[in-house]
């Protein structure tokens, strides 16, 4: 029996080798919008065909989706060559050559070492194993009339591949904020603020990257980790790793998972058996920060025994499925449920399930309340070249009933849609639109540990729920890495409620209040609470690869509006500052005109 085991355990790893797996698993950050851009835009131009329900995507997929392209050269313009050129040199290991850079030492075959955008790349001659390492550094000068940020950042990044089936990588970012506005008491430009030597929470409403931030008498300091090893074969990979994600397409902020939660350790599951099908999961292990009061440490302390309290478990679990039955078109669908155990539960790590049906067989005979369960659906279509349709649907809970005109009660849902238009009749030349509404109660819930947060983090739309978004962009390329881009932005929320439930007793209701169908059942978008309209021109030249310089000047107005109402069960003072204060930090209240030069080494 050992015999034959061994046997086909060999025949299996013999069979691995054997495929023709070139390149990396190792995802390219969410964060390298440039190089996403240049894929969208093949895509759009009817060049290649890509996933873009699911990001990031792996080193592998993006030198395959370049590779690809230089197979249909013919179909792109001079500037998109360049740009071409450009990236399949960044690519250059993961098609098991060396890169090229004006200053270098290299042997052409196993190293290279470039000092113009330093970056160090080894890699044997039979290629098996392979590395990169390269240093990170940036700075970005804010200003406005009421002062000046200045946020820094360093680090460095390190990626391997051993024997074309393991992948291990791992980066670490130090950021730092300092300026008047974000000392204590003052509020940062992302949705956190400190309040004495404590971290609070602020619900900004603003598409930043979210963070946890340290304690810091200047401003605000964080470092960022991230990192993971994967297993990966011809057909798929899985991984262990602690990086962003973003599931939904959408080009400005999506309304299933934006990415712009903090990253958070996942075990993930990605496999591709074929073109036309593509099957996506994880389980991850959040941060609630909501206190557990049976769970503490014992710290001694000059004033005696103390009890440090832990904060609650929180998971979460989802999968997605895409299919391109056509090259036109592409539609996925998925499921996923945020829950809260002692320890993570078995039946979540099945990667092909519906979790809700999971979660009523182990819950709901107790009585008690289910987990968070949600749906999501999208759909891309591109009908013609240059042009591209989509819409992404989120449902947080959904009854038939709520359809008919006699029920008042609306289904907590988010919806998005959008198109992109580019490349005619002016090349290089783009226009993009999204709209987003969440309704009532959406991404909420009546159970603090399960809400759809990590770190205190809105993990879909920034805008969260009775809300609305309107984003328009025009971008022209003139000349290879350069971007210039002008935008508008409107984000808009309406009335605020608690998620409610009704109170139970034996098993029976007793309505002692309004609970969660009352609020439902009021009228979505009615009573405009706060309101923030931005114009920004941007400017992006990417000088090397993840070399950046980069301008822009905005303007916004920021504004909250009072509401009183008595149905208005906001868990702030309702008025316009009170909302103001809590939707948006005081450097981008009122009317603003901010203007940013900055540069990066990596990103």
């Amino acid at each position: 029996m050992r015999r034959w085991s061994i046997l086909i355990l060999s025949v299996c790893l013999c069979a691995l080798i054997n495929q023709s797996v070139r390149a990396q698993n190792i995802p390219v950050p969410l964060t390298e919008v440039r190089l996403y851009d240049f894929l969208d835009e093949l895509a759009t131009d009817g060049v290649v065909s890509i996933n873009t329900a699911v990001r990031p995507y792996s080193r592998v997929q993006v030198a395959a989706i370049l590779m690809e392209a230089q197979t249909r050269d013919t179909l792109l313009s001079r500037r998109q060559c360049k740009d071409l050129a450009f990236y399949l040199n960044e690519f250059a290991l993961e098609r098991d050559t060396m890169r090229e850079q004006f200053v270098q030492y290299t042997d052409h075959r196993t190293f290279n070492l470039s000092l113009c955008n330093p970056q160090f790349s080894y890699m044997t001659s039979n290629h098996l194993f392979k590395m990169q390492i390269r240093p990170i550094l940036g700075m970005d000068v804010i200003a406005s009339k009421k002062g000046g940020i200045l946020k820094r950042w360093w680090g460095a990044e390190l990626q391997m591949d051993i024997v074309r089936h393991l992948s291990i990588w791992g980066s670490l970012r130090d950021i730092s904020w300092n300026g008047e506005m974000m000392l204590r008491e003052q509020y940062f430009p992302d949705n956190a603020k400190i309040d004495g030597a404590k971290l609070t929470k602020g619900a900004f409403l603003n598409n930043f990257a979210g963070v946890q931030y340290k304690e810091a008498n200047y401003g605000g300091d964080f470092s960022d980790s991230k990192g993971g090893i994967s297993a990966y074969a011809w057909f798929g990979s899985i991984s262990l790793q602690r990086e962003n994600i973003r599931w939904g397409d959408a080009f400005h902020c999506s309304n299933i998972l934006s990415g712009r939660n903090p990253a958070v350790p996942m075990v993930t599951l990605q496999l591709t058996p074929c073109k036309w099908f593509q099957f996506d999961y994880f389980h991850a292990w959040l941060v609630s920060n909501v206190i557990d009061s049976t769970y503490y440490y014992v710290e001694q302390s000059t004033a005696g025994t103390e009890r440090e309290y832990r904060p609650t478990n929180k998971y979460m679990a989802a999968n997605m499925f895409t299919f391109r039955p056509i090259k036109y078109i592409q539609f996925s669908l998925g499921n996923s449920i945020v829950y809260s155990e002692r320890n993570p539960q078995a039946a979540y790590f099945i990667p092909i399930a519906f979790y809700k049906s999971l979660d009523h067989l182990m819950t709901k005979g107790l009585g008690v309340e289910n987990q968070n369960s949600q749906a999501f659906f999208t759909l891309t279509v591109r009908p013609v070249d240059h042009l591209k349709l989509y819409g992404s649907f989120f449902i947080d809970e959904f009854q038939l009933g709520r359809l008919k005109k006699s029920n008042k009660e609306n289904n907590p849902i988010s919806y998005l849609v959008g198109f992109d238009w580019g490349g005619w009749p002016i090349k290089s030349l783009s226009l993009k639109g999204e709209f987003m509404r969440s309704y009532i109660a959406c991404y909420t819930h009546s159970i603090p540990a399960i809400t759809y947060m990590s770190n205190s983090y809105m993990m879909g739309h920034y805008m969260g729920d009775n809300a609305q978004n309107i984003h328009l962009e025009i971008s022209y390329r003139p000349i290879r890495g350069m971007f210039i881009g002008l935008s508008y932005n409107r984000d808009t929320k309406y009335n605020s409620y608690d998620y409610l439930r009704v109170h139970r007793e034996n098993g029976k209701k007793i309505d002692v209040g309004a609970g969660i169908s009352a609020v439902i059942a009021r009228k979505p978008f009615d009573k405009k609470i706060y309101n923030n309209d931005e114009i920004l021109l941007n400017f992006v030249y990417e000088v090397h690869p993840n070399m950046f310089l980069r301008a822009n000047v905005g303007y916004n107005n920021a504004q909250g509006y009072d509401n009183t109402a008595s149905d208005c069960n906001a868990e702030f003072t309702a008025t316009a500052q009170g909302y103001l204060n809590s939707y948006c930090p005081k450097f981008y209240q009122g009317k603003n005109v901010t203007a940013t030069i900055g540069f990066s080494f990596g990103f």
